[in-house]
């Protein structure tokens, strides 16, 4: 090992980017996520997933930007649909 490094032009964040997803911080209703825990577990996959697909279908058929109040109506029909 050396004595002394130089990290003058060291950059902070990952060594490696991770490809295709980004990690956000997003507030979701307790029941909501509830709700999607509920129903990774019983498909034995992970409830972002599940999140992330009901996501995936209404963008691929919706028109209009997405917002909080749209967003959870979407959440609470695809929860709808699964029970």
């Amino acid at each position: 090992m050396k004595k002394e490094y130089d990290f003058s032009k060291g950059k902070r964040g990952a060594v490696l980017k991770s490809r295709g997803k980004t990690r956000i911080t997003i507030h979701l209703d307790d029941d909501v996520i509830e709700a999607f825990r509920v129903k990774a577990e019983a498909a034995s996959c992970g409830y972002q997933t599940l999140i992330n697909d009901a996501l995936r279908r209404y963008l691929s058929s919706a028109s209009k930007p997405l917002d909080s109040k749209t967003l959870r109506r979407i959440l609470r029909e695809e929860l709808d649909k699964t029970s």
